[in-house]
């Protein structure tokens, strides 16, 4: 689901984006590559603050390890690139127009003979064409960027605060839109419009799982009634200018819950809780995954826990850190992730709590203040 309101603010002040490709044309040096190639996508936002989108026609952004970066783009396409930071940092923009080849503009702007790499949003269909001008096969710049991404600065974090303060917004207002006798998908769309009411851009997703449905950790939404008893996982999220995503679950009971389910609850809250107090500088993913999975296996509900303990989160709902079992990833300040442990009981019902956290110098921010606990709706 993608709803999308009225634009607002597209991007960060320029001297964000020139600091950005500088330390994307250091950071490929280091890595020992001649040329990072980006199109379109969350990459290409994070270093200009452009909102194209890719198709079949090649815009791209080449970023030389050493040397000015450029755009190459399609004539009819220049606009989409409108409301960049391009301009503002007099960046060279290499035009074409169809019967052109753009594949080989590309190539004389990257330097030497040695290894360049792609962003992993950049289709195979632009892909190949490029392989083949550079006569070498490009790797992915997925290490390269996402070490830039992970860690964010202080109007990234400011940006996902707003995000956070939105959907904490909706999940307050659940009891008007989640009642008995309404479908999951009459609940959804409630729920959808609120999330821009209350200050998002861009409706990204709304899960709705109620009763067996809840135990599916993937189901969005269906005709099923919302009954009385039911147990109901929410999870939704979207954007916020300029375009950082907000990611939350609650779950909530319709009526009084059935004591083994409030007894489960109890258990999945603190091991969310304690997941949260294991964020700190220095410790790994897998340190803050084990903290919420130890306690959930020692209270017999390891098998009941299916997937990892959290995602990173920024211009994408999922990004790098991510907090599973065995990741030696370390911590830094700046980081951004879910915590969300969730219990799932095929054919009976499921459970998650979700906040986002930022690393602080010494711990963690919650972004998500909403109580925690199995929510009562009458």
């Amino acid at each position: 689901m993608v709803v999308t309101a009225a634009p607002a603010a597209a991007r960060f002040d320029s001297a964000v984006y020139r600091d950005r490709l500088s330390r994307a044309a250091r950071a490929a040096a280091a890595a020992g590559l001649d040329a990072i190639v980006v199109t379109p996508g969350p990459d290409l936002r994070y270093l200009l603050g452009a909102t194209a989108s890719t198709h079949e026609r090649l815009t791209a952004l080449v970023v030389p390890a050493e040397g000015a970066a450029a755009v190459v783009a399609p004539r009819m396409e220049r606009a989409s690139l409108g409301g960049s930071a391009v301009a503002d940092l007099d960046l060279a923009v290499h035009e074409w127009v169809d019967g052109e080849d753009p594949y080989r503009l590309v190539a004389r702007l990257i330097p030497g003979q040695g290894r360049f790499a792609v962003d992993e949003a950049m289709p195979a269909l632009h892909t190949l064409p490029l392989a083949d001008a550079l006569t070498r096969t490009p790797v992915l710049a997925t290490a390269v960027l996402r070490e830039l991404r992970a860690v964010k600065d202080a109007d990234e974090i400011a940006a996902l605060r707003r995000a956070g303060d939105a959907i904490d917004r909706v999940h307050a207002r659940m009891a008007e839109f989640l009642q008995v006798g309404r479908t999951e998908r009459e609940v959804a769309d409630l729920i959808a419009s609120a999330i821009l009411d209350e200050g998002h851009q861009e409706v990204a997703f709304v899960v709705v799982g109620a009763g067996p449905h809840g135990a599916d950790p993937h189901h969005e939404v269906s005709d099923r009634v919302v009954t009385r008893g039911d147990v109901v996982v929410v999870d939704i999220g979207g954007a916020v200018a300029p375009g950082y995503y907000s990611d939350s679950t609650r779950t909530y009971v319709m009526g009084t819950p059935d004591p083994a389910v409030a007894e489960r609850f109890a258990v999945l809250e603190r091991a969310q809780q304690a997941a949260v107090d294991a964020v700190r500088p220095g410790v790994t993913a897998t340190h803050v995954d084990r903290a919420a999975r130890d306690l959930l296996v020692a209270a017999g509900l390891g098998e009941a826990f299916l997937h990892r303990t959290g995602h990173g989160i920024g211009l994408s709902v999922h990004e790098e850190p991510y907090i599973v079992t065995d990741d030696e990833t370390v911590l830094r300040a700046g980081m951004a992730f879910s915590i969300e442990p969730g219990i799932y009981f095929p054919g009976r019902w499921g459970a998650r709590i979700e906040d986002i956290v930022v690393v602080t110098e010494s711990g963690s921010e919650s972004l998500n203040r909403r109580p925690h606990g199995l929510t009562v709706l009458e």
